[in-house]
This record gives C-alpha cells, sequence and structure tokens, in this order.
C-alpha cells in the first residue's frame, strides 16, 4: 500500500513544460532542424511532435515515435520526415517532481541553398496564448507575414481587417479575411495593403501563437523572426 500511494503522489505532481517551435521549411532546398540539449544532471524524456499546416502529424525522420530520452548533458538534432512543405513542432519536457525546473533548451534553424549561397535563419521558440491580437500602421509591416499557429485540438478563427480609419478597437473594414484554422493547423498572412491603412489580426482560440516574419531575400524561401513586433494579449470582455 504504500508503494502505490508513493507512486500517485509522484504521478500528481509530475508536470509538463510545453514550448512551440514555428515555421520550420522543408523542400528540394530547404531543411531545418530542431535542437534539444539536456542542460541538467538528470535524464529527461521529451515529446517532439511535428505538425504539417494542415495540421496532421509528421514522424522524425529516423526515429520510431515522438519520443526521445536525453541523458545529463546530452544534445541531439532532430527533423521532421517530410519532402516539401511548412510544418511547426511543439516540445513537450517530462518534469517528474513539482520542486524541479525544465532544464531542456529547445532551438531550431531552416537553411535553403540558393544557387551557391547558403541562407540560415534561426528559428525562436514561442509560447502560445488565448486570443492575442495584433494591430499597426501597415506601412510598418509591409511586405511581412503573420504566422499564426493553432496549438489545440479544437479549432481556431482569425480576422485580418485593413482599415484606413484608425478605430482601435472595432474598426471599419475596406478589405478582410475571416478564416478557420483546424485543430494543430496553420496559417500565414502576408501583408500587402494600402501603406496609409491600418492592418489588425484579430483571435480567437484558447492556445495561438503569433510571430511576425520577414523575409530574408526575395525569391528564397526562408524567413527570420521580427522580435521588434510585440502582439497583444487577450482583450477584456466586451471589447
Amino acid at each position: 500500500m504504500g508503494c502505490e500511494f508513493l507512486l500517485v503522489v509522484l504521478v500528481g505532481a509530475s508536470r509538463v513544460a510545453e514550448s512551440v517551435l514555428p515555421a520550420l521549411s522543408y523542400g528540394p532546398s530547404c531543411f531545418s532542424t530542431v535542437s534539444l540539449q539536456n542542460l541538467g544532471d538528470r535524464p529527461v524524456r521529451v515529446d517532439v511532435e511535428g505538425h504539417r499546416t494542415s495540421g496532421a502529424l509528421v514522424a522524425l525522420a529516423g526515429q520510431e515515435g515522438m519520443t526521445v530520452q536525453l541523458a545529463p548533458g546530452e544534445a541531439g538534432n532532430y527533423r521532421l520526415q517530410i519532402d516539401e512543405g511548412d510544418a511547426w513542432v511543439r516540445v513537450r519536457e517530462y518534469i517528474p517532481a513539482a520542486d524541479l525546473s525544465p532544464v531542456v533548451a529547445v532551438a531550431g534553424a531552416t537553411e535553403c541553398v540558393v544557387g551557391n549561397e547558403l541562407h540560415t535563419a534561426r528559428r525562436e521558440v514561442a509560447y502560445p496564448t488565448r486570443n492575442p491580437w495584433f494591430s499597426a500602421d501597415a506601412a510598418k509591416v509591409r511586405g511581412e507575414t503573420i504566422l499564426l499557429i493553432n496549438v489545440h485540438e479544437h479549432a481556431a478563427r482569425a480576422k485580418l481587417c485593413y482599415s484606413v480609419a484608425d478605430a482601435e478597437f472595432k474598426p471599419v473594414c475596406s478589405n478582410d479575411d475571416d478564416v478557420q484554422i483546424p485543430p494543430f493547423g496553420s496559417r500565414q498572412f502576408l501583408i500587402d495593403a494600402d501603406p496609409h491603412a491600418r492592418v489588425t489580426l484579430r483571435t480567437r482560440g484558447d492556445h495561438i501563437v503569433l510571430q511576425m516574419l520577414k523575409p530574408v531575400k526575395p525569391g528564397v524561401r526562408v524567413y527570420t523572426v521580427d522580435s521588434t513586433i510585440k502582439f497583444g494579449d487577450e482583450l477584456p470582455p466586451g471589447r
């Protein structure tokens, strides 16, 4: 009976640390890598869960499943089993006790070969929030792309609005896109509007990641994260 009680306490006290690695591109001249490093002094179990833009699961190349084991100090690089297309990864680190902290460092990179040039872009770890939003003058972000990832088993919604008049919470849209994002799916919104307009993106979903991407070079299928762009938290009810 004592052993059973101890097992229940350990299971109840354990938790999971999650992070998202967006914008992973694959193709004839592009590939992406997910890098994990155990910075702790204990072994860890990590799930590397890959998804296509449609939300479909993707296997890890050379792995039988999505779970990897990392010994203390061990590092590993992983790729998704995709011939061509974009994807994202959810990394889940299992922490066995409440008094322990996450110890796995997560990083990523996308590399594309164009002619004799190798273009490399680092991927930034992101964390989902509830109903994030974004609003800015189109002139400041024209040519950039908002990446939206629905990190949830239920569908999410997003509305991209272009308005000439600056209405902070309820803009009158001269042109808009209202789309549904499937479970674990992703969507990219290219900002291509009148520079005098204001672009606003509103979302509805429990676990959504937003990142602003800028092209490294025209014609090259690789993006860097525009870290100067800030996204808003969930708006108070009624706004």
